[in-house]
């Protein structure tokens, strides 16, 4: 075998798997989250901060266990027409009696979904169901985060209509991993009341569909321009050596994209935990200084386990974003 032939095996063997906004990038938002919450909130919240950034990850896992999950992640907004794709409704007895329910599934229902959690968090603060707002609140934010993912408002989710196979883990793993930390502002100011969550999502939605052409544009270009054997390196992530973008090319990226995934990062913390707040509101207000610890019964440990064994199975069901 040719040392070009052993690194190309090498390279598909050690690519992983892309997690929408990634796992890093979904754990932080959650975290970070928690800080925008008002002072009748925070308490409750602060003590299971953990609990609300491991969590985040489930939903992209239950892709792994049932292909409805898919749908609930993004929507193929350019599937119907062009900026601000005018012909399709915004709420969903409408859109469903244009273009069908299977039509709408195929493309993605981000937006409406959010809503339906929405609704199941508030009833969880209504009836004071503490282990059941966490795992709702954990899940909710991770709907939430994907809006605000360009390439999750587009059909060419993954570049693989322009040649651009893996730009989708490039833009939403790759940059917050390698920048987050030592250069994002996250002081972003405090949680805001949601009086029209349905316009406030489609808002969030369309924003990342403008931005989507950019993502790839920006890319494509730099692309050209950046010597070719430079573009990817082996590095270190977690303990294993895989080919991934390289550090100069990730800079370079972000760079020209001047802090788009700085922005989309910020706006979700804010979006995260505005739907908290509003959630809570609409409830009522309910007091959460009463709730003691968490206990989560046989039946979320056993959900979780079978979420992790689907999960390290990497059989994905539905739409992956590789």
């Amino acid at each position: 075998m040719t040392r070009r032939s052993l690194l190309l095996l090498i390279s598909i063997l050690c690519v992983e798997p892309c997690f929408c906004w990634g796992f890093f990038a979904h754990r932080q938002i959650n975290y970070l989250a928690v800080f925008l919450l008002p002072p009748e909130m925070i308490g409750f919240y602060k003590k299971n901060q953990q609990f609300l950034a491991d969590h985040a990850v489930d939903p992209d896992k239950r892709r792994y266990a049932i292909s409805e999950e898919a749908s609930r992640h993004f929507i193929d907004l350019d599937r119907y027409g062009r900026y601000p794709f005018d012909s399709l409704p915004h709420h969903w007895d409408e859109a469903v009696k244009r273009y069908s329910q299977d039509s709408l599934l195929r493309h993605g229902i981000v937006p409406w979904w959010i809503q339906i959690m929405l609704s199941r968090l508030t009833k969880a603060f209504r009836e004071k169901d503490a282990a059941r707002i966490l795992k709702l609140s954990a899940d909710m934010g991770h709907y939430i985060s994907d809006a605000h993912v360009p390439l999750h408002a587009s059909s060419n989710h993954n570049g693989q209509h322009t040649g651009q196979h893996g730009i989708h883990g490039f833009w939403e793993s790759r940059i917050p991993e390698s920048f987050a930390a030592a250069s994002f502002d996250f002081v972003i100011g405090k949680a805001v009341y949601i009086d029209k969550p349905l316009s406030y999502t489609w808002d969030r939605v369309l924003e990342s569909a403008a931005s989507s052409d950019t993502v790839l544009r920006v890319e494509k270009h730099l692309s050209e321009v950046f010597p070719s054997d430079m573009r990817y390196a082996f590095e270190d992530r977690n303990g294993l050596i895989v080919r991934q973008y390289s550090s100069h090319y990730t800079g370079e990226y972000h760079l020209k994209l001047n802090g788009m995934v700085e922005r989309r990062m910020r706006q979700s913390i804010f979006s995260v935990s505005s739907f908290w707040y509003t959630a809570w509101v609409n409830a009522g207000q309910p007091d959460l200084r009463q709730f003691g610890t968490v206990a989560f019964d046989s039946a979320d440990r056993a959900e979780w386990d079978s979420l992790n064994r689907h999960w390290r199975a990497a059989k994905i069901r539905g739409r992956d974003c590789e």
